[in-house]
């Protein structure tokens, strides 16, 4: 059985949802793109996730400006504002009758390609938009049991060739990091960065408390996670010493816990790496002090927004 940062309770509505394609609103079996979209011919588009709360979509003005952000990095010209595009999520999620406990993955490629090609200049329609909200809930006794992690030898990689802050559709070398720990028998993969330090996790965020501090990447060769700003927020003003330093694989062996963060699953702990046992092999108690301030954020970011809307 698949078991993972991703573990989402069976919901049997996701059948019949709505999936939403350049303005369209169509059911999930037809929901479909063209095989000359520049996503699929070169991976060449970005994507966001955002979470429902409560009828709220949180922190998504931290989204939308990195969707924003990754859009300018790769010259993508988008023809509708951060408003209107929020306007097409709520449609969405107004279609399928959305309230809580949902994911919402938004997809953005170059457009429609005339042959296939990486030229961006043989580009022939504008940029497709794919909205996909799902029903899920994260499964709590998944994040109770932890993962395990393995080492990747597919390093991170370097900011003048693939910045790995940037969220676009190019996965594979994050792909063949989780494979390698799959082979190995972990859950998912830690990668290091181009100097060896360690930096991420194939799709989350690494973190380790040692000490009574957290420790974190610089930042500089990782996921620019939305969740990990916000974990050293509340980190930070909850009296932790926080550090986002260099630090390798033998700094963390001996770490008194660790765990990973994510927009889906939150913080969940890490029980071993590399078949090393963590602190005592489950969810930490610094580690639970933050997955539950991390909450309170959340519950307030509802508050704060129905009491402006």
């Amino acid at each position: 059985m698949v078991h993972g940062t991703h573990n989402a309770l069976p919901d049997e509505r996701n059948k019949d949802i709505l999936i939403y394609v350049n303005d369209e609103l169509l059911p999930r079996d037809q929901a479909k793109i063209s095989v000359f979209d520049s996503g699929y011919l070169v991976g060449d588009g970005v994507w966001e996730a955002l979470r429902l709360h409560n009828e709220v979509l949180v922190f998504a003005d931290m989204h939308l400006n990195r969707l924003w952000r990754a859009c300018a990095a790769v010259k993508m010209e988008l023809p509708f504002s951060k408003k209107e595009l929020l306007e097409k999520v709520w449609k969405v999620i107004h279609a399928n009758k959305m309230t809580d406990n949902v994911h919402v993955r938004i997809m953005l490629t170059r457009g429609i390609k005339k042959t296939p090609s990486q030229d961006p200049r043989l580009t022939i329609s504008g940029p497709n938009l794919v909205i996909i909200a799902e029903h899920k809930a994260a499964s709590k006794d998944s994040q109770e049991k932890g993962i395990t992690l393995f080492t990747s030898t597919i390093r991170r990689g370097s900011p003048d060739y693939l910045d790995p802050r940037l969220n676009c559709h190019s996965k594979l070398h994050e792909v063949q990091a989780l494979i390698q720990a799959i082979e190995a028998g972990a859950d998912e993969a830690l990668m290091l960065d181009i100097h060896g330090f360690v930096s991420t996790c194939n799709a989350t965020n690494f973190f380790m408390v040692k000490d009574d501090e957290l420790w974190t990447s610089t930042g500089q060769y990782c996921m620019n996670g939305i969740t990990r700003a916000n974990i050293i927020k509340c980190g930070k003003q909850n009296g932790l010493v926080v550090k986002e330093k260099n630090f390798s694989l033998y700094d963390t062996y001996d770490a008194d816990e660790a765990f990973v963060t994510g927009t889906f699953g939150g913080v969940t702990p890490v029980t071993k790496i590399d078949g090393r046992t963590i602190g005592n092999g489950s969810f930490g108690e610094v580690s639970r002090k933050l997955s539950s301030w991390y909450l309170n954020l959340i519950h307030q970011e509802v508050k704060n927004s129905k009491a402006n809307s």
